[in-house]
């Protein structure tokens, strides 16, 4: 811990360098162990009631973003149960074409903001601002955590090597740890905290970002981000809206941080596992939304809506199955929809055009464009049947103790050459062999089988029963063609 700028003759703010420390011996816990260990250091040093979390590959872009999140946290009628405002998360190299669905429009510009009027969205991990009393305590109860606080701090003060009650004291030591500063620091983190930097308090801070400190404490567990998953401020944020407190979503004109996105497929879809995995693996513990969700404190549809985005990866199973079954059903002539003169097939042809309508709509009422409605509908079939198939793999393989749990870093760096291809709207499949399996059994398996169905779709001239599957083998192969460039362009360059 080290103080880089200190406040005390400038009106600058004072800035603090902190590295945890590291041992083989003790578990890391990755993103969640460090902004716990920055909270606990944080709250003798400077002990401000809110704090922002950033992304290293994000930086500030509109410096009211401070501000406009306090409108939210200081009004009086929401501010006791309000944990967090939430910024959507935006890049500053998305090209026009965004062949990857980096902006993640669906979410950030529909669904997220369809959450906010539910009790509040998903913590996307970067570019919010929380309220740490939030990661201590339950709106509820936070008058019996108060009165256990004050009852110790009455009872103890820095100077003082005597305790008058050592149970109050030692209840908090339990959650918390062994640190009577930072103890003290939780009853005022309201009020924040005068200068006070000297030698015994960063020896204390440097002993709370000590890998042993957390040690028979509830930090993890009820205190602070969670290490239950990989997503930490995803997970916790889940949790915090399940003990009854309150989100909001901000999302205004001028993007208030800005990222680097990926711009090859590889990245995109290592990053897209990484969430898969970690929401599967939340979506079938004990604290899945349709058991711990609907008996907690959260609102019936807010709930739903984080069932959606646990469960909705397993969509992968059967999109692969629909890759296999009609093309097969097709090459051997077997009809799977019914005939065009039957009245049904216009059911299944409602139902598919609807679908796309819908998606359109989506796309053109949030500012895209049929250029981005076409990308989505290309990188949503390719990123379903690969990053979300592996990501509940991944859980399964967890589950079954094959694998451990990996925290897998995105490469940000830019290289030209791929900064070139993703400029010209061509897919980058370059680093991905292994999304590219299944990717290119589907892609080879429906070309095979669509060029030997219609020949004998033309030999039997069976179409009205078969023109369904025709028609969708050719709106697959369609979709698939990046995937065939890719192959054929990389085969070349090999």
């Amino acid at each position: 811990v080290q103080v880089i700028h200190d406040d005390k003759e400038s009106k600058l703010p004072q800035l603090v360098y902190m590295s945890r420390e590291r041992r083989p011996s003790s578990p890391h816990r990755f993103k969640a162990g460090a902004l716990n260990a920055l909270l606990r250091v944080s709250g003798v040093m400077s002990n401000a009631p809110y704090m922002l979390v950033l992304d290293c590959d994000m930086y500030c872009n509109d410096p009211s973003s401070a501000k406009q999140a306090m409108c939210f946290h200081l009004d009086q009628n929401i501010s006791t149960t309000l944990s967090y405002v939430q910024f959507p998360q935006t890049f500053y190299n998305v090209s026009k074409n965004d062949i990857y669905d980096a902006q993640s429009r669906s979410a950030y510009k529909n669904k997220y903001q369809g959450m906010d009027g539910v009790g509040g969205t998903v913590c996307a991990g970067t570019g919010y601002y929380l309220k740490k009393e939030a990661l201590y305590s339950t709106p509820i109860n936070q008058d019996n955590m108060t009165t256990l606080f004050l009852k110790a701090q009455s009872e103890y003060k820095w100077e003082s090597q005597l305790y008058q009650s050592e149970e109050s004291l030692q209840e908090a030591e339990e959650k918390f740890g062994a640190s009577r500063k930072f103890i003290n620091s939780l009853n005022d983190q309201r009020n924040g905290r005068e200068n006070v930097l000297c030698d015994e308090m960063i020896g204390e801070a440097k002993t709370l970002a000590s890998c042993t400190f957390e040690e028979n404490t509830r930090w993890g567990k009820e205190i602070g981000y969670s290490y239950n998953s990989l997503l930490e401020s995803s997970y916790t944020g889940y949790l915090l809206h399940s003990k009854g407190w309150k989100s909001v979503y901000l999302y205004p004109k001028r993007p208030c941080f800005l990222g680097c996105s990926t711009i090859d497929m590889k990245d995109a879809l290592v990053q897209l596992m990484k969430w898969a995995s970690g929401l599967v693996q939340v979506g079938l513990s004990k604290y899945s939304p349709f058991t711990y969700g609907l008996m907690s404190k959260m609102p019936l549809v807010q709930n739903m809506c984080y069932g959606y985005f646990m469960f909705s990866h397993f969509l992968s199973i059967p999109c692969f199955l629909y890759g296999i079954v009609p093309p097969l059903c097709f090459l051997s002539g077997t009809p799977v929809f019914p005939k065009v003169t039957s009245p049904w097939f216009a059911l299944f042809t409602t139902i598919f055009l609807s679908s796309l309508a819908q998606h359109l709509y989506e796309v053109l009422s949030s500012g895209g464009n049929l250029r981005t409605w076409w990308n989505e509908q290309r990188i949503w079939i390719i990123k379903t049947v690969t990053a979300c198939l592996f990501g509940c793999l991944d859980v399964l393989m967890k589950w079954l103790g094959v694998a451990k749990a990996n925290f897998r870093l995105t490469n940000k760096a830019i290289d030209e050459e791929k900064l070139r291809k993703y400029e010209k709207g061509k897919f980058d499949f370059q680093g991905a062999k292994l999304f590219m399996v299944p990717l290119t059994f589907l892609v080879v398996f429906n070309v095979v089988c669509f060029i030997f169905g219609m020949k004998r779709l033309v030999l039997e001239r069976n179409f009205e029963e078969m023109f369904g599957q025709g028609f969708l083998s050719f709106y697959v192969l369609v979709l698939s063609y990046p995937i065939l460039e890719g192959l054929v362009v990389s085969k070349k360059d090999k």
